[in-house]
């Protein structure tokens, strides 16, 4: 095939936009880092003292023909028009997440990639957090026994950021910043189809926008997902619980966390235990000789390997690790979590 790089430009310079820059350019390999364009003066003067070139326009660099794949990295609203403009351009396409704010643009830009014979794809790297896989290995590999409910927590305590995130026109809040990372996680768990979600949006900070929410999911066979995500919270959680017949794990940032099981299925006798202002033998802790404790199994992951699936895929030799599908199931899913929220019901749909 020569000359196996492609020219990769990023629109959108700001915080994820520069970190595409950069982790594109860690494969120099395979990617040639042709430049950057964004509407804002002092974002094209940083990428140029980072001795990247800063395209006078939008026009300028999709009229470039030396490159090949645009990453798209600016506010939500703007991504439709944005892929779109590239992908009719001739450029395959990596859009920051969420793709879409709704299902019916999601549409137009994966038909668009269809007519052009283009690659498009969203950039959902929270597929590669090593605390993510760790729950994933948990649960596939049924180390706990059979699963019954993952519990998936993000808390900060800064309110949403002051940008374009805490602007509803722009595609702000948290449903649409961490919900759809942890969203798309939920639905990779497990083979199974959604059927149930139950949401509540929360406004400590902010009125136009969710600055945190709770989701309750279930699956067919009725494993329960319980998402949250908090901007006001001083006392996190940790990232996940995992509950299963045999035992519980906790799984942290860092793979910090450990896996608590059963070693004695015959130890049923508790002593009953003083809890508040009573006694408790139902809530009696486990005695230390019928319990054991691991520690979390050890997981790698490669965060480049996005982008080298990206340019495996344009090159016709791997499939895309994330599909046009997924996109609309995550997207599906959000407009449900929305209108849950807003409708204060559970709503029944096989996702």
């Amino acid at each position: 095939m020569g000359n196996r790089k492609l020219g990769h430009a990023v629109i959108g310079y700001g915080g994820m936009g520069s970190w595409h820059a950069t982790v594109a350019g860690m494969l120099p390999e395979l990617l040639e880092q042709r430049g950057i364009f964004d509407i804002k003066p002092d974002r094209c003067a940083v990428a140029r003292e980072k001795g990247l070139r800063a395209y006078e326009s939008l026009e300028e660099l999709l009229a470039d023909p030396q490159v090949d794949l645009v990453t798209v990295a600016t506010p939500n609203d703007t991504h439709k028009d944005l892929c779109i403009q590239a992908l009719q351009a001739g450029k395959h396409v990596v859009c920051e997440k969420p793709a879409a704010l709704s299902s019916a643009e999601l549409e137009q830009m994966i038909h668009t990639a269809e007519q052009n014979h283009r690659l498009f794809t969203t950039h959902h790297n929270r597929r590669f957090d090593e605390d993510f896989l760790c729950v994933k290995q948990l649960y596939e590999q049924r180390t706990l026994g059979d699963v019954f409910c993952i519990q998936s927590r993000v808390y900060g305590s800064r309110g949403v950021p002051g940008d374009w995130r805490n602007q509803k026109e722009h595609g702000g809040g948290m449903i649409l910043d961490w919900g759809v990372h942890l969203l798309d996680q939920a639905l990779l768990m497990t083979d199974e189809k959604m059927v149930s979600v139950y949401a509540v949006e929360t406004h400590v900070t902010n009125d136009e926008v969710d600055d945190g929410f709770i989701v309750t999911l279930r699956t067919e066979s009725g494993l329960l997902f319980q998402i949250e995500v908090g901007t006001s919270h001083f006392i996190p959680f940790p990232r996940w619980y995992v509950f299963g017949q045999n035992g519980s794990a906790e799984v942290d940032w860092g793979l910090k966390g450990k896996i608590v099981m059963v070693s004695d299925w015959k130890n049923k006798d508790a002593v009953p235990v003083v809890a508040g202002a009573g006694l408790t033998k139902t809530m009696a802790p486990r005695d230390k000789d019928s319990i054991r404790e691991y520690p979390l199994p050890e997981i790698h992951s490669d965060v480049l390997d996005f982008y080298r699936n990206v340019v495996a895929v344009i090159w016709g030799e791997q499939q895309s690790l994330i599909t046009p599908e997924q996109m609309r199931r995550v997207m599906r899913l959000m407009e449900l979590v929305f209108a849950s929220a807003e409708q204060n019901r559970v709503i029944e749909e096989r996702i």
